[in-house]
């Protein structure tokens, strides 16, 4: 795509925003201007050479009844497509099935991503696929993860490069390898020596990159070809800012980009990111996330000084995904991780069933989280979480 077109600035959006007044911006029948749509930059997907945008569409809620969303990204060339087959309960693929069904024309034009969830062998993968595929309305996927990683033990089989090699041959998918929320930088170091990964989907925010452990994975997936999709950009915490915490972030107002805003393009300054993939549920949050894409400034120093400073402020607040060292410290007694991110869900994603996901560890597990003893997970957590206190108000919260 053309990626030299005059790009929609941070201060015309704003203009064209306020213009608009904040309930028109989610009326599917406004244009945001005359001339054709901007188009988001576009960067390389590792190896594979295959052009994707910098900011992806993260397709986590109900697409069925949120098509406009698509026919938009579309427009602005936010081609790059992520679900799961167990995003939404299954609406999420199929709703853009529904899309494509309805667009045909449109499917080489998107880089479309889904997920196996729950996956334990070939013939698993083989019946999510094909599950998958199905309510997509298409014969093919452009790359396949294997979804929620902890350990790279779980990717690096036989079995499992068997499989993706044959899937890759049946042209029922171009790319394929694996996201994470756990332990992402174990994860991605291991993977870049594997040499058959194509693709990671991985927590990377303002909270995490800049750690020497997130640098040297980063730079060993990118040199090894593997293309990097951004995910949790925002670094959402468990609960909420206090007054002075709110207060750190006063600075990026001095560009006019609003904290979230700041948050992605922070993301988006590194190169060797492909794609940031946001969740976009309404019109509102994907023009604003369009619009700090489409500004090619990289944050300026100040804004970057107030993301780490409240980063600090809120460290024992954010869980950093080190799962290995929390639930070992429990001998696997706990899901830590899994629980911690479930309640951030329930705090800042309203359009996600946090009390489903909950619901789908095993009973035993849930009736045992408020009886166990955390006090050797706290003292293993470098971020100091009341990891205790987190977990009883989780099995609370989310029963």
């Amino acid at each position: 795509m053309n990626t030299n077109e005059t790009p929609l600035t941070r201060r015309r959006f704003l203009k064209t925003s306020a213009a608009l007044g904040a309930g028109a911006l989610l009326l599917p029948a406004i244009s945001w201007a005359q001339a054709p749509a901007p188009s988001i930059p576009r960067r390389k997907f590792g190896r594979s050479g295959i052009d994707v945008p910098a900011l992806g569409l993260g397709c986590m809620f109900d697409i069925a009844d949120n098509l406009v969303i698509l026919r938009q990204a579309l427009d602005h060339g936010v081609n790059y497509w992520d679900t799961a087959v167990n995003y939404a309960n299954g609406r999420s693929e199929i709703g853009i099935g529904s899309f494509l069904a309805s667009n045909s024309d449109a499917r080489k034009e998107i880089f479309l991503v889904t997920k196996a969830s729950g996956a334990h062998s070939a013939n698993d993968m083989t019946r999510l696929l094909t599950q998958s595929l199905e309510r997509l309305n298409t014969d093919h996927v452009d790359l396949y993860f294997l979804h929620g990683m902890d350990d790279i033990s779980r990717v690096d089989q036989p079995e499992i490069r068997a499989w993706a090699e044959s899937a890759k041959k049946s042209g029922k998918i171009r790319l394929f390898g694996f996201s994470t929320h756990s332990n992402m930088e174990r994860c991605l170091s291991a993977a870049a020596k594997l040499g058959w990964i194509d693709g990671i989907m991985f927590t990377y925010n303002y909270r995490l990159m800049e750690t020497d452990d997130m640098k040297a994975a980063v730079d060993a997936c990118h040199a090894a070809g593997i293309g990097l999709t951004a995910m949790k950009t925002q670094g959402a915490r468990l609960g909420f800012d206090t007054p002075a915490q709110a207060a750190l972030l006063d600075t990026l107002a001095g560009r006019g980009f609003t904290p979230g805003q700041s948050k992605l393009k922070a993301v988006m300054d590194n190169p060797k990111i492909a794609v940031a993939c946001v969740q976009m549920p309404n019109l509102k949050w994907f023009r604003q996330n369009v619009a700090a894409a489409l500004d090619q400034a990289t944050l300026p120093l100040a804004q970057r000084d107030a993301l780490r400073r409240h980063a600090d402020a809120t460290c024992s607040a954010y869980c950093g995904g080190c799962s290995h060292l929390c639930e070992s410290a429990l001998a696997g007694a706990a899901p830590v991780r899994d629980v911690l991110r479930y309640l951030m869900y329930q705090d800042h994603y309203t359009e996600l069933d946090a009390r489903a996901l909950f619901a789908e560890l095993a009973p035993e597990v849930r009736s045992a989280l408020p009886r166990l003893d955390y006090s050797a997970a706290e003292r293993a957590c470098p971020r100091r979480l009341p990891i205790g206190s987190l977990m009883r108000s989780a099995s609370t919260l989310l029963s």
